[in-house]
Order: structure tokens, then sequence, then C-alpha cells
């Protein structure tokens, strides 16, 4: 029963308790870039998904082989692969979702939701919770693109889906732009800390797993300081 409570624990954490968007704040450039319709930001966050998912099991399934002082190159080699996949299959199945996202689509590869799961969690865990962390926190990346991007465009087109359902209240055009998405994103934020009643999982992050800890040292002087409280 723990066991199954754990991986029900690691499935659903990131669609509020450690949502990567609403409450560790990562990725949140594609979030105000592509959340401009609903389609764009749910088709963003699924092709984030699914690159989430995949490359978590292979690095998770690699990561006794992967040298340690390499790792975070085979990581984004892992991720760029399967985002190759994704873009041309959005361009051949999905044409007009293709060119609405553009740029933000290869731009995957360096979301640091994805490299940091990769880093943080399927490099210390089975295949198996790799996967369901992947869809966790894919679908709670997915979640919140969908929801900015509902609201984004109901207030400035009047639109849902590309379908107009209100013409009595003209769209308020500064939703389609920058400022309504930071906006939009902070109101977010604001309700899920109260809903969460401030709760939400913070992290301290030191220099362990940092990647550039083997080169400033910062890790050998993070653990001398350890070993120097603990004397």
């Amino acid at each position: 029963m723990e066991n199954k409570v754990s991986k029900l624990s690691i499935l659903t954490k990131g669609i509020i308790k450690e949502n990567p968007v609403l409450v560790l704040l990562l990725g949140t450039c594609p979030t105000l870039a592509t959340t401009s319709s609903a389609i764009n930001g749910i088709g963003m966050g699924v092709s984030a998904m699914a690159v989430l998912i995949c490359s978590n099991i292979v690095i998770s399934l690699l990561r006794n082989i992967i040298p340690d002082k390499v790792r975070i190159p085979c990581y984004i080699v892992v991720i760029a692969g399967f985002v190759t996949v994704v873009q041309m299959l959005l361009q051949a199945f999905v044409p007009s979702l293709y060119a609405s996202l553009g740029l933000f689509i290869p731009l995957i590869v360096v979301n640091c939701i994805i490299l940091g799961r990769a880093e943080m969690f399927a490099s210390k865990n089975n295949p198996f919770d790799s996967a369901l962390d992947g869809i966790g926190m894919g679908l709670g990346f997915t979640l919140a693109l969908g929801i900015m991007g509902l609201i984004r465009e109901f207030l400035g087109s009047g639109t849902l889906f590309g379908v107009a359902v209100q013409t009595f209240v003209p769209g308020m055009g500064i939703f389609n732009l920058a400022p309504g998405g930071f906006f939009v994103f902070g109101i977010l934020v604001a309700l899920v800390n109260y809903i969460t009643k401030g709760k939400g999982t913070k992290k301290s992050f030191g220099c362990e797993g940092c990647a550039m800890a083997a080169m400033c040292g910062g890790a050998r002087k993070e653990k001398e300081c350890e070993k120097g409280a603990e004397e």
C-alpha cells in the first residue's frame, strides 16, 4: 500500500504541489510566448510532455552507463533526438500548429523543466518511476499552459479554440500581447499559492547536481563546509 501511495504521489505531484510552471516557476518563456490561444498552449504542453516522458525513460535506463562528467551533454543529445521526432510529427500531421509554435518546438531541447527532471529525478530513479514523473510533470505543464491559453484567448479575442463564444464585449487585445500574458500568469501563480496556502514545494538547490559545480569547485567547498559544521 505504501508503494502504491508513493507511485501515486510521483504521478500527481506535478499537477499542483510541484507544478513546474505555477509553483516551481520553470519554463516561463514558452509559457508566456505560446499561450496567446488555447490550442497553442495545449499543443506546446503535449509536445513537451511527450519529450519529457520519453527522455526520462531513456535517461533512467542509461543512468549507470553515462559518465558523470558528461551527463549534461548526453542528456541534451537524448532530449534533442526526441524533440526532432516530435517536430517532424507535428510538421507532418498538424502543420498549422507547427507553424504557430514555430521556434518554440526546437527550443524544447533547452527547456529547463525537461533538463531539470532528467538531472533531479530520471538519473536517480528506475524507468517506471521516471515515466510517472514525466507524465505528472507533463500534465502539470500542459494544464498550466492550457488554462492560460483559454483565459488569454477568451479575454483577448472572445473565442475558445478559435470558435467565437461572445460578441457583446470587444476583445481586449492586450491579453494577446506580452503584458496580458504576464498579468494572467501572475494571477494564476497567486491563485495556486492561495489554494495550497503557501505550502507548495519550494526546493533549495545547493551545488550538488549543478552542471558547473565541477568547474567552480562549489560542490567541494560545500562538502568542506558541511564537514566543518559537523566537527
